[in-house]
Parts: C-alpha cells; sequence; structure tokens
C-alpha cells in the first residue's frame, strides 16, 4: 500500500539524528591539549586564499571549492580521531549554523540585491567628480556593503576615467575607500564587523565609536586623492568621453536594502526566548526569521528587477559561490584554532596573548590594532577579525564597556587594513578583476601591497601615536 521513498529517509534520518538529544558528542575540545599542527588546516586554507590565484590561477579557480573542503576536512578528522565523531559533527553543526549561516546570507542579499541596481550614462571624469564619486561610495558602504557599495559603483567610474591616460591611481583608491575604508561603521559594511555581531556586538556600536576615527582617515584619504588626481589630470589629454546623463534603474532594489536593514535591526531587538537545540548548537527562532526574511529579500530583488540591468551590469553569480565556499572552509578550518585561544595562557597562543597584554593581563590596545591589521592584509579580514576578537576574551559586554578600547582596535585593524592588499577583503580581488578586463594595467600582488602601503602605514602610524581627537589613542 505504501511506496518507500529512500530518498526521502535518506534526508530524513540525518535530520532526526541532529535534533535528538546528545550530550556526550557536544563536549568542547580542550584547547590546552592542542598543539600546533592542529592549526595547520587553518592556516593552509588562509595561504591557499592568498596564493591559489597568484602562482596557479586556472587549477585554482577551478578547483577552489575542492581546495577549501580538502583543509576543513582536514581539520575535521583529528577531532573525530582524538574526541570521537560525535565531537566532530558537534563541532561541524556548531561552526555553521551559530557563524556561517547568518554571515554568508547577509553577504548573499546584499551582494543580490546590489547587483540589481545599475547605474546609467557616462560622465567626463574631472579630480573633483572622481573625489565625489569615491565619498559617496564610501559613505554608502556602511549601508549597502562594501562589496554592494563596489559592485555598484566600480563600472560607473571605470567609464568616467575610460578617456584618461593615467587612471590606475583611481581603482586604488577606489579599493582602499569603498571596498574598506567605508564599511567601518556597521555590520552591513564588512565581514568582519558583522561577525562581531553574530557574536553579540550591539549593532551601533561601530558607528558610535569609530566615526571619528573613520571620518579622519576617510577625510585625509580623499584630500591626498584629489590632489594626485588633478595632478595627473593636468598631464592627461583631453577625455573623448562622450557625456551622457546620469541615472539608475533597478530602483526598487533601494527599498530592498531598506528591507534589510529593517530586518536585521528589528530582529536584533526581538527576543523570543524560543530557540532549538540542533545537535548541541543553540538557534535562536528571531536568528531564523532574520536570515529568511534575508533571503525573501533577495528573492524578490530577483523576480522584481529585469534581467537586461543585471546583464548590464556584467553580474554573475561566480564572486558570491567563490565566497561561500571559501568561507564555509574558513569557518570550518578555525574550529580547532578558536579552541586553542579560548585556553589563554594555558595554550598555544600564550605568546601571542602575552604580546598583546601588560604584565597585569590588561589587553593592550596598539599591539591588537596592529597585529590584526597585519594579518587582515596578509589572511583575510573576517577570520582575522575573529581569532583576535576571541583572544581579547570573547565576552561582548565586557569588549562593549571596559574593553571598549580593544574592540575599537580589533575592528579598525581589520577594516582598515584589510585595504593593504587584493586578498584583505573579498571585494579588493573583485575590483581588481573588473578592472583589468575593461583595460585598466593594475599593478600585480606586491605592486599593489607597496603602493597601498606607502599611502595608509603612515596614516596608520598617525592613528595610533597623534591624539588627534581623545578616541583616536589606542593605549
Amino acid at each position: 500500500m505504501f511506496e518507500r521513498r529512500p530518498g526521502r529517509c535518506g534526508l530524513l534520518l540525518p535530520l532526526l539524528l541532529l535534533l535528538s538529544p546528545c550530550p556526550a558528542q557536544a563536549a568542547e575540545l580542550d584547547g590546552a591539549a592542542l598543539g600546533g599542527v592542529w592549526g595547520v588546516p587553518f592556516a593552509g586554507i588562509l595561504l591557499s586564499i592568498a596564493l591559489g590565484p597568484l602562482l596557479a590561477p586556472k587549477i585554482w579557480h577551478a578547483h577552489y571549492g575542492k581546495i577549501a573542503a580538502g583543509w576543513a576536512m582536514l581539520a575535521l578528522a583529528p577531532i573525530a580521531i582524538v574526541y570521537g565523531w560525535q565531537s566532530a559533527l558537534a563541532s561541524l553543526v556548531h561552526a555553521l549554523l551559530a557563524e556561517y549561516l547568518s554571515f554568508i546570507v547577509l553577504l548573499f542579499a546584499l551582494f543580490t540585491v546590489s547587483g540589481g541596481i545599475l547605474v546609467t550614462g557616462t560622465i567626463r571624469a574631472t579630480p573633483l567628480l572622481n573625489t565625489g564619486l569615491l565619498a559617496v561610495g564610501t559613505a554608502c558602504a556602511s549601508l549597502i556593503g562594501t562589496t554592494g557599495a563596489a559592485m555598484i559603483l566600480v563600472r560607473p567610474l571605470i567609464r568616467a576615467n575610460a578617456g584618461r591616460r593615467h587612471n590606475v591611481h583611481v581603482m586604488v583608491f577606489f579599493i582602499i575607500l569603498v571596498a574598506n575604508i567605508g564599511g567601518a561603521l556597521s555590520p552591513l559594511g564588512d565581514p568582519p564587523l558583522f561577525v562581531g555581531f553574530l557574536r553579540g556586538i550591539d549593532f551601533f556600536w561601530p558607528v558610535q565609536h569609530l566615526w571619528q576615527q573613520t571620518l579622519i582617515v576617510a577625510g585625509i584619504l580623499l584630500t591626498i586623492f584629489y590632489l594626485l588626481d588633478l595632478w595627473y589630470a593636468r598631464h592627461d589629454p583631453p577625455a573623448e568621453t562622450a557625456e551622457q546623463p546620469v541615472g539608475f534603474r533597478g530602483s526598487i532594489n533601494f527599498v530592498l536594502i531598506a528591507g534589510i536593514i529593517g530586518t536585521i535591526l528589528a530582529c536584533s531587538q526581538w527576543r523570543s526566548g524560543i530557540a532549538f537545540n540542533v545537535y548541541g548548537t543553540r538557534v535562536a527562532l528571531e536568528n531564523l526569521v532574520r536570515d529568511g526574511g534575508l533571503i525573501v529579500l533577495a528573492l524578490l530583488s530577483l523576480w522584481w528587477t529585469a534581467d537586461e540591468h543585471r546583464s548590464a551590469n556584467g553580474f554573475t553569480w561566480e564572486p558570491i559561490r567563490e565566497v561561500a565556499k571559501l568561507f564555509a572552509g574558513i569557518f570550518v578550518a578555525i574550529i580547532p584554532v578558536l579552541a586553542m585561544l579560548q585556553a589563554g595562557k594555558a595554550g598555544l597562543f600564550a605568546p601571542v596573548l602575552d604580546a598583546v597584554s601588560g604584565s597585569d593581563g590588561t589587553p593592550r590596545e596598539v599591539p591588537y590594532f596592529w597585529f590584526t591589521g597585519l594579518l587582515s592584509a596578509v589572511l583575510d579580514n573576517a577570520p582575522t577579525y575573529l581569532v583576535f576578537f576571541e583572544l581579547a576574551g570573547g565576552q561582548p559586554a565586557e569588549l562593549m564597556g571596559p574593553l571598549a578600547g580593544t574592540l575599537a582596535a580589533i575592528s579598525m585593524g581589520a577594516v582598515f587594513m584589510g585595504a593593504l592588499t587584493y586578498v584583505g577583503n573579498a571585494p579588493n580581488f573583485m575590483v581588481y578583476a573588473i578592472a583589468t578586463e575593461r583595460g585598466i594595467r593594475m599593478p600585480g600582488f606586491f605592486g599593489y601591497a607597496l603602493r597601498v602601503g606607502a599611502v595608509l602605514i603612515p596614516l596608520f602610524l598617525l592613528l595610533t601615536v597623534l591624539p588627534i581627537v581623545p578616541k583616536l589613542q589606542l593605549h
């Protein structure tokens, strides 16, 4: 009478397993007992991301998902062998549901919705116009994300400067300001701040504590850019680009972006008191509602936006697909590293903890700023932020209260110094790829790092030693 459906049973059994009582398998890893070899998968995946596109681009672009999955498996296998498969499964579920899911859903929503906004027309570039576009992009980055702002404005900026002999500096400063610095004021702006938001940092904490530093850094950079662009403009032949009125298509997506912001704010204030235990991981109802709402808004953007708008934008799913696969691997490979960090001075990271702490254990903000920043530049700013967030104690109440300076140092280091290399933040390499495709001779990995470092390192030194405003002192 009843037809047996193996496919459905195959899906149902793992679901029942995950929702079943599991007191033994959720045991935490003993971070104090873990040696350096446990961190090899995490270091391996980050180095693969940094070097793969440069040393073996064809292999990397064809197999980056498999490479990330391989490092993730190398991180989980020792946990299963030493602590049992239940602990490995519990660790995997926690990494994906408690850390990764909300992170990638927000990026997916912002990427999808911003990709439906088409800026039409072409205007003739002038130093004042270029500076204005960079300023607008910097201001928008904290509202629609560095990825969203970069993807909306990069092509209009390239078109405006197409007739100039010198335009590489425009793209370099675009990466610095729009793809990085501008995202410092909200969890929507840059992935590291959203990781902090998921860990319990208030949504408005970044804008309340980092607005002065961000305004000063962005203001100095825009001034430097204007003077540099003015000098180049005097040596460029007159642009031959025909001027066409600027306009927007797909404007409904601005409403959907407002919906994304409203959904996150509303769910951050809602405490339902309802949560589900998924193999030892607590998943709150409000988080599920938030993530579901963001997915619905992204689907509405696909439904309401004409396909030709996305085609004209050069929109493809590959960037978000790459981010999704790579960060899934990162969030799994970092599991043993987080356990070692949580062990404090009993764990492998005791020397790093000593370097960023005073003799009495008090965090030292300058080392936190530089350690977080420089590692963000050569690795990736989201996982680096998470590492130093945990190293500072990982307690949101303390980090927003008595340790607010430490959290500010970590946040600024991750966001600001993510601009130092192409791999410091996801939009950096996306802008590089689009600019190169459009014929701009962008500098290579080290050439870019040298140019940007020459501008930013002195500015960051100034930020740490001069009391421009009281909150800028990272002592």
